[in-house]
């Protein structure tokens, strides 16, 4: 990989951190459950599987721009460990039931989500 690509990784990944803390703050917390969390992850399933599978984009976008969005943008912007450790903080809480609730609205919403943006993506371009 070139130096160009760290650069477009580096920068997209300021974008999405900060975007990330944007919605974090945007959003007041009205129960203990990690509603913000949740929506960003669910978010960046959409747009990931939208982005590499639009044909459009995956083949006239560059590289190093398609890096910069996936894994700067998109992996900035998502949050795996955050979604852990708020799992075992309801856990501990003895939210047992919330902690559960939040795994499977995490891992059924997501997956449900990627399909949706990557039949999304590809319909775009049969219609175009």
């Amino acid at each position: 990989m070139s130096a160009s690509t760290y650069v477009s990784v580096f920068i997209g990944g300021c974008i999405g951190a900060v975007a990330r803390y944007t919605v974090s703050i945007g959003i007041d917390p009205i129960f203990t459950f990690p509603f913000e969390t949740l929506l960003v992850n669910w978010l960046g399933c959409f747009l990931l599987t939208y982005f590499i599978s639009h044909p459009f984009l995956s083949k006239r976008v560059s590289e190093k721009i398609m890096v910069g969005v996936g894994t700067g943008v998109l992996g900035g912007f998502t949050t795996f460990s955050t979604f852990s450790v708020e799992t075992i903080q309801l856990w501990m809480s003895q939210s047992v039931l919330m902690a559960m609730l939040y795994v499977a609205l995490s891992i059924i919403g997501g997956i449900g989500l990627a399909w949706l943006g990557f039949k999304t993506g590809r319909r775009r371009v049969s219609q175009a």
